[in-house]
């Protein structure tokens, strides 16, 4: 695995679809909405605007719905209060762009969106480490639970012949040092990547805000609970590698492109970038609950939706159903299913006057 072609979530709406195995991410989106809607409401300043322009926003890696739908109702009904509250003649037009790789399932995304919506909806196909947009075209960047995921898999953990290979795991969570190092430039280079794209498109003003998976600063890899989710899928990977139902060469070849930085990371690229001033940093406050998937067949579910098409691509289907009833098998093995020091990362970008 090297450069990724794009992935996506589990399509459609069936039992095993993203759609129907997303209630943790939504979860999340609800945790941050007040954080969401302060930032529009502290931050945003329609008079920087021209007067009834049309009011773009973006939500980067969209997925299939209907959290992304969630994200931008709660987007829209700040932005819109906040024109009515500098008593302009007339709030502006909405248009909302829905971005995700072209494997997305855009379709059933088009098929459930809100047959009430207050904005005009677009499709964006392409990853969002690259130009997107028209230069100066969007006013808010949103996105939610996207930025984990790595343009590529680091090249030189896959080669035998590079102290990083990562023989026998398929993620940095419990491997040594030079791995570990290897996914965090890449994340840097991506985030970067990101930042650049994002800084040419946004107008004077605008904003992003960014919703994702963290490790607390000072906490390890290994410690780190969403990390430790692939360490498990790499151990079922490992058993049936030994039962000889797949190749373990293969398994060495699987590394998952995801890396979960932490906020010191993040603070280090968006001041190396320097396009953007950095407004707001924090922890989101705990999900509630009882809107957390917490049985191991419910959680297993929801990984199978984020990660089956990338087992798909390099294994074949033939393991899928195999695999992940070996991932909930070692859930329930589990004594405490508390994901104990996770983070939930809220930041909010603002793009300096003078870029």
């Amino acid at each position: 695995m090297g450069s990724l072609n794009g992935f996506a979530m589990a399509g459609g709406d069936g039992d095993q679809s993203y759609t129907k195995n997303s209630l943790y991410q939504r979860a999340i989106i609800d945790a941050g909405k007040s954080l969401v809607q302060k930032s529009i409401s502290d931050y945003l300043d329609p008079k920087k605007f021209p007067p009834s322009e049309t009011f773009r926003i973006a939500d980067l890696g969209c997925s299939v719905g209907p959290n992304t739908f969630v994200s931008i109702d709660n987007i829209l009904d700040v932005v819109k209060f906040k024109y009515l509250n500098i008593n302009v003649n007339e709030i502006p037009e909405f248009q909302v762009f829905f971005n995700d790789h072209t494997f997305n399932d855009f379709n059933t995304l088009f098929k459930s969106l809100p047959p009430n919506r207050e904005y005009y909806a677009t499709g964006v196909p392409g990853s969002f480490y690259s130009r997107l947009f028209p230069r100066a075209s969007l006013h808010i960047v949103h996105s939610s639970y996207s930025l984990q995921w790595l343009s590529q898999v680091p090249r030189e953990i896959t080669d035998p012949n590079s102290r990083a290979w990562n023989k026998g795991r398929i993620h940095y969570a419990d491997a040594g040092e030079e791995v570990i190092n290897a996914y965090s430039r890449q994340h840097a280079v991506d985030f970067s990547k990101f930042l650049n794209a994002r800084a040419q498109e946004i107008v004077p003003g605008g904003l992003i805000m960014l919703i994702l998976p963290a490790r607390p600063n000072g906490v390890p890899h290994s410690q780190d609970p969403f990390a430790k989710n692939n360490v498990r899928l790499g151990a079922c990977l490992m058993d049936l590698a030994r039962k000889g139902l797949i190749d373990e060469e293969k398994v060495d070849s699987f590394n998952m492109p995801c890396y979960m930085a932490s906020p010191h990371e993040f603070e280090q690229v968006i001041k190396q970038n320097g396009r953007f001033s950095i407004e707001r940093m924090e922890g989101l406050p705990r999900a509630k609950a009882s809107h957390i998937p917490n049985s191991p067949e419910d959680m297993t579910r929801g990984i199978r939706a984020v990660k089956e098409e990338l087992i798909r691509q390099h294994f074949g289907d033939e393991i899928l159903d195999e695999v992940f009833a070996l991932y909930q098998e070692k859930l329930s093995m589990e004594v405490d299913l508390n994901p104990g020091t996770e983070l939930n990362l809220f930041m909010l970008l603002q793009l300096k006057q003078d870029n």
